[in-house]
């Protein structure tokens, strides 16, 4: 069941090319955080060679300067930016933002504890998923 259809070939190519963005900013950015630890695979792979895990450093790669969740950022756009959007796809997007957002709040008390006042100042300075967001609260 169609939800909408954007029958428009300008704005048809703006909503591909903001999904296919959204996409591309999930492979970048898990990449720019360490793909492997993201994935539990090196927390796995270094105690069978022997070594131990050591936590990786906070740190902000570019995207990161804009928005806390560069990640969910580009899951959120590729949920989202279609041109046909039926009932099944708004359930599934609806859903699927509904536990991102949730699971930030979680996601954040576990980087508060292990990163301590440094994300702290972080989370207080960067907007957690939208970046225009942040600014129109500057806004007199």
């Amino acid at each position: 069941m169609p939800i909408w259809t954007i029958e428009n070939d300008i704005a048809r190519f703006v909503l591909w090319a903001l999904f296919a963005a959204g996409w591309s900013t999930v492979l970048i950015v898990t990449f720019l955080i360490n793909h492997f630890d993201l994935f539990g695979l090196r927390q796995a792979w270094l105690p069978l060679r022997g070594r131990t895990y050591m936590p990786i450093t906070f740190r902000t790669p570019l995207p990161y300067r804009f928005v806390r969740h560069p990640l969910y950022f580009g899951f959120l756009l590729a949920f989202w930016m279609t041109p046909t959007m039926t009932l099944a796809h708004l359930v599934f997007a609806v859903a699927t933002t509904a536990y991102i957002v949730l699971a930030i709040q979680f996601e954040e008390q576990d980087l508060l504890t292990e990163h301590g006042a440094a994300y702290a100042e972080y989370r207080r300075k960067v907007p957690m998923l939208l970046p225009a967001l942040r600014a129109l609260r500057r806004s007199p």
